[in-house]
């Protein structure tokens, strides 16, 4: 079996070769050549796969190593009869982990007071379940806004995005991307949601990009309706709108999800269902490294200097400060996709 893999998924090496033939190759520069003769594809985002890449192609079985899937044109590839798998979940403790870690940065500098505030969870699945379990442990009141959730499982549990908009002190998004359906989410954060807020929230955007519109969430800054925005994932990534960049109080190149356990559990899972689909065997080796990388340096600023609230046992921020993942992004914008292909994997505590 012949297996096309992105370069930039962790601790595939070794691993992948059990089930064949491997070439490892940068995620957005693999092309419709390089497919040709694939069996199967292990992808991260920022590999499109569509009919251009995809068509006349030998692949067989597509596996995407992140939760979200919105690069994989599904309706072609079903069409096409080639299998798909993304990893829903891997990396959910790492996104609560980027939450928790940004509330307390903020409470930190006197911007929000966590016991008794409520956060507005938009997108409640395996990321946002895991979200409001960490924020209820600060002392917060969650909200959940799930309508496809709700409309399955029935209201209970649910509120409406307008409870949302007047009862929420911070509001962060956790939904996939869908530009279609009842329920689409491309630019559901738009000007008109923006206007909605009542309690100048601070907004977070750790889902997609597009969920949101940038021009609205640069101008809900100037219009103070909301109080700071904490921007991880952007729209056309990696070419990002640089005075959002400059305006978000913290601002990082989406890696909400890039810590070592969870990248761990995304190759483990991908590589499982690769097996899978080819009736291999599905026992593989993948787990993440005992210590943090580059400990404690990696935690420092981009001047070398470690936070003065990031001490032992205090708060999370000694684990992980994701003030120190916006300072780099801020003084290296063009560094984008360099800071994430290269980001060097944290532990989750």
């Amino acid at each position: 079996m012949r297996l096309i893999i992105d370069d930039k998924i962790p601790y595939i090496h070794g691993q992948a070769e059990r089930l064949g033939e491997t070439l490892y190759l940068p995620g957005a520069a693999i092309t419709a050549a390089d497919v040709r003769h694939a069996d199967a594809l292990i992808i991260r985002t920022r590999t499109i796969c569509d009919r251009r890449l995809l068509e006349g192609s030998n692949v067989q079985f597509i596996a995407t190593a992140t939760i979200g899937f919105d690069h994989i044109n599904t309706a072609f590839v079903k069409d096409a009869g080639i299998g798909w798998t993304n990893c829903p979940g891997c990396n959910a403790s790492s996104v609560a982990q980027y939450v928790v870690s940004t509330l307390w940065r903020l409470q930190a500098e006197g911007r929000i007071t966590l016991p008794g505030s409520t956060v507005g969870i938009v997108g409640v699945g395996n990321v946002g379940r895991e979200v409001s379990r960490a924020v209820s442990t600060l002392g917060c009141r969650t909200l959940h806004c799930d309508p496809p959730r709700a409309e399955r499982e029935g209201e209970a549990g649910f509120v409406a995005l307008d409870t949302i908009a007047r009862e929420a002190d911070i509001i962060t998004l956790h939904v996939p991307l869908s530009t279609s359906g009842t329920h689409a989410t491309h630019h559901m954060a738009d000007k008109s949601f923006f206007r909605s807020l009542q309690r100048q929230p601070l907004f977070i955007n750790a889902a997609r990009g597009e969920v949101m519109h940038t021009q609205a969430v640069k101008d809900a800054l100037r219009e103070g309706q909301i109080r700071a925005a904490v921007i991880d994932t952007w729209e056309n990534e990696p070419h990002i709108d640089r005075e959002l960049l400059t305006m978000a109080h913290i601002a990082t190149p989406h890696i909400a999800g890039y810590s070592a356990d969870g990248k761990a559990n995304g190759t483990r899972m991908a590589l499982q269902a690769v097996a899978r689909h080819f009736a291999l065997p599905e026992i593989f080796d993948v787990s993440a490294p005992t210590l943090p990388p580059d400990y404690p340096g990696y935690f420092a600023d981009v001047m070398g200097r470690m936070p003065d609230i990031a001490t032992p046992g205090h708060s999370p921020l000694f684990h992980y400060d994701p003030a120190a993942d916006s300072l780099r992004l801020k003084h290296s914008p063009e560094a984008f996709e360099h800071l994430r292909g290269h980001y060097p994997l944290r532990r989750e505590a």
